[in-house]
């Protein structure tokens, strides 16, 4: 029930995918094994450009192991907890090639902080997103500078705030949050391993320095990011925060 990570380097792609049965929700031990495999795909010679998928053809992302939150009984482990979210997100603004993301699928909260925090996503029609850390309480802090830089700061507030509702696909879409929306996964796919085949053959120097560029702001994120897991993980031990997770779990997620 612990969920897995692997990495299969193809054609000098590789493909990090996770898994986790509870619609892919990720515990720490996940968020770690990715920043790792994320990390080390980076450094790989042989790598020339990175796809971030799930197991599945439902939920991309369930978005933070709601078992191991209810867990969480003092500052410093709610402060590691969280800042396995910033650690796969810095994994990912750090490595030296493009990170596409596939989304063939729903993302909730650290969900769509993944899909914010690749440089190129593709999506289905039913990849909807919702940011539900408000509504258990705490708040998309970690998540919140690679969702904000895509979308913008209005379409983030609007996430952030309707915590409870669902956006549809065509809005991230229109928000930027996806690059590519595809009525199926098969054609998502396709279009996917197009981009990723012709990438793999291109200048690496070149597309090194375009994603430097395209990055550029978010030097201060190794320091951020964790000041945010802070916030959360004192959030996350008040009463009303353990009462909100804990009927939000007794419900729908």
């Amino acid at each position: 029930m612990n969920g897995s990570v692997t990495t299969t380097i193809k054609d000098h792609i590789a493909f990090v995918t996770f898994f986790h049965p509870q619609s892919n929700s990720l515990p720490g031990v996940i968020l770690r094994q990715l920043a790792a495999e994320i990390e080390a795909a980076g450094q790989d010679e042989n790598v020339k450009v990175i796809v971030l998928q799930s197991e599945g053809e439902k939920a991309f992302c369930a978005g933070a192991s709601f078992d191991e939150l209810v867990a969480i009984e003092n500052l410093d482990q709610g402060k590691i907890f969280f800042s396995g979210f910033a650690a796969v997100i810095n994994a990912m603004r750090k490595a030296p090639k493009f990170v596409l993301a596939r989304v063939q699928g729903k993302a909730v909260g650290g969900g769509v902080g993944l899909a914010a925090a690749a440089d190129y996503t593709f999506a289905t029609e039913h990849s909807a997103v919702k940011l539900s850390e408000l509504a258990v309480g705490i708040g998309p802090f970690v998540v919140g500078p690679a969702v904000e830089r895509k979308v913008g700061k209005s379409a983030f507030q609007q996430l952030s705030i309707n915590a409870t509702e669902w956006q549809s696909a065509q809005w991230a879409l229109t928000k930027g949050l996806y690059a590519e929306l595809h009525h199926d996964i098969a054609s998502l796919d396709n279009s996917l391993m197009t981009l990723a085949e012709r990438l793999a053959t291109s200048n690496p120097e070149a597309m090194r320095l375009l994603k430097k560029v395209s990055w550029e702001g978010s030097e201060n994120w190794d320091t951020l990011l964790l000041e945010r897991a802070a916030m959360s993980g004192t959030l996350v031990l008040s009463d009303f925060t353990r009462n909100a997770i804990a009927t939000f779990k007794a419900g729908a997620r």
